[in-house]
């Protein structure tokens, strides 16, 4: 029996959830967001507490009840308090300016990177270097920000490019020269 998956989940005000087929969807201040239910697993909402439960006992059906527990779980969280990643921008001449849902981001290659943000992900840059992400889905969230991060890492010898507030690059010495 999957320990994380009995874990019984509260409902925050203003949310709310309800079971149709093989969809939890969820509704809240943030938005509307769905996880799909595995076969296997149920799912209850009684009285603002949601549990889940395996129907039978099964090795991968443990596994998919902590995972879809925890899947709901983060959709109830995020409906009710949207989720930020914040990302830095370090170098000379690297910058990153934002029309719409459109990011340019110049990040010292010969050509200006366009990055679309996704529906559903609300983005800003301040003073050109820092760009916030907030929604309600936890994964495209932390997706989001990982492909932006993926274009220029923190790379570990002049510690230019793109990183996550707070994240510590090490750095490296250069070549010594005899």
């Amino acid at each position: 029996m999957s320990r994380i998956g009995s874990k019984p989940i509260e409902l925050p005000k203003g949310v709310t959830v309800a079971v149709e087929g093989s969809l939890a969807k969820g509704k809240g201040p943030a938005g509307e967001l769905a996880v799909r239910i595995p076969s296997g697993l149920e799912v209850n909402v009684n009285g603002g507490v949601i549990t889940v439960a395996a129907v039978r006992e099964d090795k991968t059906l443990n596994a998919l009840h902590g995972t879809t527990r925890s899947l709901i779980a983060n959709m109830v969280n995020g409906l009710a308090k949207p989720y930020v990643k914040e990302l830095e921008i370090q170098g000379v001449g690297f910058r990153a300016q934002q029309q719409g849902q459109k990011l340019t981001l110049a990040l010292g290659f010969s050509h200006p990177i366009e990055f679309i943000v996704p529906a559903g992900i609300t983005a800003k840059v301040a003073d050109g270097t820092s760009i916030t992400l907030t929604g309600a889905d936890k994964h495209l969230v932390g997706e989001t920000a990982a492909r932006i991060r993926g274009y220029f890492p923190a790379e570990p010898y002049k510690g230019k490019g793109v990183r996550y507030k707070g994240e510590h690059v090490r750095r490296k010495a250069g070549k010594a020269v005899a």
